[in-house]
C-alpha cells in the first residue's frame, strides 16, 4: 500500500481515492501549481488536507467563510490532524494562543480569510511560519463572471510575491470555462495542472414545478420525507423568516438562516442543523457554502434562483453521501422580473449585463423540455450522452408538444415589421403589448398601432405570449441583444422559418391546470400584478418602518392592489383608488405613483377581467 493510501485509511478512513484525488494530490507534493474543478460532494478539500501531511511546514487554506473553516477544523481535528483557522469570532485571548502555537509550528494547517491574510503584521507572520502549500477554496470568488464574486479575493495574488516558489492549488465546485481561465488569470498560477472532473451528479433527481402556493408544496413535499434532512432556499430574508415560521407551527423542526440574524443565532442553528437537532434549514444563499454535511436529502428553491452556478451549487448541497436525493424548484416567471429589480439596484453596468444574461440561461432552464441533467452539464461545457437521464421530470413524464406554427408566424412576423417600420429593435414586453393590441404611449408615438400585426395575438394572455416569445429565443429563431434594455431580433433561422412557413413544434407551458391554480377563483381575492403589488408593498414597509407604525396604517393591501390592477401612473390618478383619501393622496401619493411608473418602464400592463 503506498504511503498516500495509508495516510487516507489511517487518518480519514477511507480505503480508496474518489475520482482525481490521487492525481491532484501527487500533482501538487511534485510542486506543481494545481487548478481542481470537483463538483459539490466530490472530496475537493482531502486534495489539499491530505497532502499538508506529507509535506514539512504549514499549508495555509483561503476560505471565504467562518462556518466553513469551523467545520472543516472541527473535523480535522476529530481525525487527529493539528489544525487550527483564525478569524473574528475568536476572543483575543484565544487568538493570542492559536498565534503562539502556529509560531512554534505546532499546526499543519491553517484556515483564514484572504482580507486577514492581507494584513501588514500578517506578512512577517506568513514568512516566519514555514508556508510549504497555498490552497485557495471556492476560488470561483475571484472571478467576477462567477456567481459569488468577492473582491478581496483579488489580493490573493500578493501573496505569490510574498512566498516565492510556493505550490498553489485552486480549488472550486463550479466554474464555467470562463470562470477556470479567470481563475487562473488572477491567481497567476504557473503552467498549472488541470484536472476538471464531471459535474454529473448521478444521485440527484431535478424537477421543476410551477409555483402554486408554495407553502403547501413545500409542506407535500416534505410531509413524505419527515425524517429527513433538507434545505429551503429563499430569495430573502422575509420569505425565509416566513418559511420557517410556517413549518414550525405544523410541527418541523425548522430554523431559519440569513444575514439579518446576529452572528450567534446563525452559528446556533447553524450547529443544530449539522448535529440533526433541526431537520429544516430554510435559508437566503448565505448559507451553505462548503458545509460539509453529508445527509442532506432535499433542497428545494422557494424562489427562482438568479443564475445556474448557483442553482447547481445549492442543490450539490444535497446528496453529499452519494444517497438519492431530490431538488425541486418552484418556478414563476414574476420571480425573474422581482431578479430584474435587484440587477437594477446593481452599480456596475457590466455586473447588470453579466447578471441579466445569468438570469436569462437560469429561465431557460426551468423553461425548458429537455433533460435537466443535460442542459446543466451543456452550461458547463459537459455533454450527457444518454437520451434519457431517468432522474428528471423532463425524462419521467415528457411534456407535450403541439403544432405551434401558427403562433410562432405571429410573433417572428411583429418582430420583422417593427423593425422594417422603425429600423429599430424593441423588447419582448413591447413586441408582446403590439401582439395583443394594447393602447400605449410607446405604441401610438411609434404608430405601431397601424402594422399588420397590431392586436392579432389577442386570443392568448401575455405570459402565454411570453413564454413562446422564451421558446423561439431557445429554438434559435430570436435572439436578445445584451444590455439594460435588450431587444429582440431575428435570427437568420428565425427569417427563414417566417419565409418558409415551415411547421414549428412548441412545448405545452409548465402550467397546472386551472382547476388547481391558487386563487383562481379565490371569493375576495383583488386579481393584480404581483410583481408591482410586492414593490408597492416593499415601499410601504419602508415607510411605516420610517414612522414606527404597522404597514396597514400607510394602505392596507387591498389599497395597494388596486393600484397594481389599475397602475395609476400620478399622483392625480391615484384619485379613486380603494382606501386613499386626500390626507393620504397628499402624503404618499406621488411616490406610490411614481413606482407605479417606474414599473410600467421595464414591465408591460396586464390586462384583468371583471
Amino acid at each position: 500500500m503506498s504511503d498516500l493510501l495509508k495516510t487516507l485509511k489511517k487518518t480519514f478512513g477511507y480505503s480508496e481515492f474518489r475520482p482525481l484525488q490521487r492525481e491532484i494530490i501527487e500533482a501538487t507534493l511534485s510542486g506543481r501549481d494545481v487548478f481542481t474543478l470537483l463538483p459539490t460532494g466530490g472530496g475537493k478539500s482531502l486534495c489539499f488536507q491530505l497532502p499538508a501531511l506529507h509535506r514539512e511546514g504549514l499549508t495555509v487554506v483561503v476560505s471565504p467563510l467562518i462556518a466553513l473553516m469551523k467545520d472543516q477544523v472541527d473535523q480535522l481535528q476529530a481525525a487527529g490532524v493539528a489544525a487550527t483557522f483564525l478569524n473574528s469570532s475568536l476572543g483575543a485571548a484565544e487568538a493570542k494562543t492559536r498565534l503562539r502555537g502556529l509560531h512554534n509550528g505546532e499546526y499543519r494547517l491553517l484556515y483564514a480569510a484572504p482580507e486577514r491574510l492581507m494584513l501588514d503584521n500578517w506578512k512577517d507572520n506568513l514568512r516566519a511560519w514555514n508556508v510549504c502549500a497555498l490552497a485557495i477554496d471556492e476560488a470561483h470568488c475571484i472571478s467576477e463572471w462567477g456567481h459569488d464574486f468577492r473582491p478581496e479575493y483579488r489580493q490573493i495574488a500578493q501573496l505569490r510575491d510574498l512566498l516565492p516558489g510556493v505550490p498553489v492549488m485552486a480549488l472550486t465546485a463550479t466554474a464555467t470555462g470562463r470562470v477556470r481561465e479567470d481563475i487562473i488569470k488572477h491567481l497567476r498560477l504557473d503552467e498549472p495542472e488541470v484536472f476538471v472532473a464531471s459535474f454529473n451528479r448521478p444521485n440527484l433527481s431535478y424537477r421543476v414545478t410551477p409555483k402554486d402556493q408554495p407553502l403547501k408544496q413545500i409542506l407535500d413535499f416534505i410531509g413524505k420525507r419527515r425524517d429527513d434532512s433538507g434545505i429551503v432556499y429563499c430569495a430573502t430574508r422575509a420569505t425565509v423568516e416566513r418559511v420557517a415560521e410556517s413549518l414550525a407551527a405544523r410541527g418541523y423542526s425548522a430554523l431559519p438562516y440569513h444575514a439579518g440574524l446576529d452572528a450567534a443565532t446563525r452559528a446556533e442553528n447553524q450547529e443544530l442543523f449539522l448535529r440533526d437537532e433541526a431537520r429544516i434549514i430554510c435559508a437566503t444563499i448565505a448559507f451553505g457554502m462548503g458545509i460539509n454535511k453529508p445527509n442532506v436529502r432535499w433542497v428545494i428553491h422557494h424562489d427562482l434562483p438568479k443564475n445556474i452556478e448557483g442553482y447547481y451549487q445549492e442543490t450539490g448541497r444535497a446528496g453529499r453521501d452519494s444517497l438519492p436525493s431530490d431538488c425541486l424548484l418552484l418556478f414563476s416567471a414574476g420571480d425573474a422580473a422581482k431578479q430584474t429589480h435587484f440587477i437594477e439596484e446593481m452599480s456596475s453596468a457590466q455586473e447588470q449585463q453579466a447578471a441579466r444574461a445569468q438570469l436569462r440561461q437560469m429561465m431557460h432552464y426551468a423553461e425548458c423540455a429537455t433533460c435537466r441533467r443535460s442542459e446543466l452539464l451543456t452550461y458547463f461545457g459537459e455533454t450527457f450522452s444518454e437520451p434519457n437521464c431517468g432522474a428528471c421530470d423532463n425524462c419521467l413524464e415528457p411534456r407535450a408538444t403541439y403544432d405551434g406554427t401558427t403562433n410562432a408566424q405571429k410573433f417572428l412576423s411583429c418582430v420583422y415589421r417593427i423593425r422594417q417600420a422603425g429600423r429599430f429593435g424593441v423588447g419582448m414586453n413591447h413586441v408582446i403589448e403590439v401582439l395583443t393590441g394594447a393602447d400605449t404611449d410607446k405604441i401610438r408615438r411609434w404608430n405601431h398601432h397601424t402594422l399588420t400585426t397590431y392586436g392579432i395575438g389577442r386570443d392568448l394572455s401575455r405570459p402565454e405570449w411570453a413564454a413562446i416569445g422564451r421558446e423561439l429565443m431557445r429554438l434559435g429563431f430570436l435572439a436578445q441583444s445584451a444590455g439594460e434594455f435588450p431587444t429582440l431580433e431575428m435570427t437568420e433561422d428565425g427569417v427563414e422559418c417566417l419565409r418558409s412557413r415551415r411547421i414549428i413544434m412548441l412545448t405545452k407551458p409548465l402550467v397546472l391546470p386551472k382547476s388547481k391554480r391558487s386563487g383562481a377563483h379565490r371569493a375576495g381575492e383583488i386579481e393584480c400584478d404581483e410583481v408591482l403589488f410586492n414593490r408597492l408593498r416593499d415601499l410601504r414597509k419602508r415607510l411605516a418602518d420610517e414612522r414606527s407604525v404597522p404597514a396597514y396604517v400607510i394602505f392596507g393591501d387591498a389599497t395597494l392592489r388596486d393600484m397594481a390592477r389599475r397602475y395609476p401612473e400620478t399622483k392625480e390618478a391615484m384619485r379613486g383608488i380603494f382606501g386613499v383619501g386626500e390626507k393620504k393622496l397628499e402624503e404618499f401619493g406621488t411616490v406610490f405613483a411614481a413606482v407605479v411608473a417606474g414599473h410600467l418602464e421595464t414591465y408591460p400592463r396586464i390586462t384583468f377581467g371583471d
